[in-house]
């Protein structure tokens, strides 16, 4: 890693007369990368991925308080809809199959509609389950708590990574710049001894 080589040569350059000012500048801007990667790293991952957890366990209660699993019944199969998926690839959990069905909602209310059904061959009367809101009307099944950590963790892990760049593309911005900097000044020294470059007596 290039910011460890430049600590080692901060510690290899400390008391070196051959040692310019820009080496220990980049040493010291690699050294301050270091810290903030070991430190400033994990830390933003860890409130990111709390704060996270924090607010996808909040939507979990709050789905799962509003949402409903209710059952319903098969009335008789539809006609397939290029949104459902093909029996000879799918599983047996992934097959879907629309039917026309009938339920009661958790109101008391009763609603009939189309509706994909887990059932790989659905004939009238079979029951299967499906998640409707208070007052019947059809819902995605709520998120659960596993899943929602899950999604936390890669939430903290990629804002550890996010932090991680910023801070190593802070640090070859500012070596960069000292870099063009540098060249900029030998340029300059080189402008001022070019006319007498090669002279016989230059510099005596």
């Amino acid at each position: 890693m290039r910011a460890v080589r430049a600590i080692r040569g901060l510690w290899r350059w400390r008391r070196n007369p051959l040692c310019r000012a820009t080496d220990l500048a980049e040493a010291w801007v690699a050294l301050a990368a270091l810290v903030l990667i070991l430190l400033a790293v994990p830390l933003a991952g860890s409130l990111v991925g709390s704060a996270a957890q924090d607010a996808l366990q909040r939507s979990v209660r709050e789905q799962h308080q509003a949402r409903h699993e209710v059952t319903a019944t098969v009335v008789r199969k539809l006609d397939r809809s290029p949104l459902d998926a093909d029996p000879e690839t799918s599983t047996g959990r992934d097959v879907r199959n629309r039917v026309l069905a009938h339920w009661t909602a958790p109101d008391g209310t009763a609603h009939q509609g189309a509706v994909l059904a887990s059932l790989k061959d659905p004939r009238q009367g079979d029951r299967f389950h499906i998640w409707t809101d208070r007052h019947g009307r059809m819902v995605a099944r709520p998120l659960d708590s596993t899943t929602a950590s899950t999604h936390a963790v890669l939430a903290g892990f990629g804002a550890a990574l996010a932090a991680g760049g910023l801070v190593e593309g802070g640090r070859r911005l500012i070596v960069w710049r000292m870099v063009r900097r540098r060249y900029a000044r030998w340029d300059q020294a080189w402008d001022k001894a070019g006319p007498d470059w090669g002279r016989t007596g230059t510099g005596s």
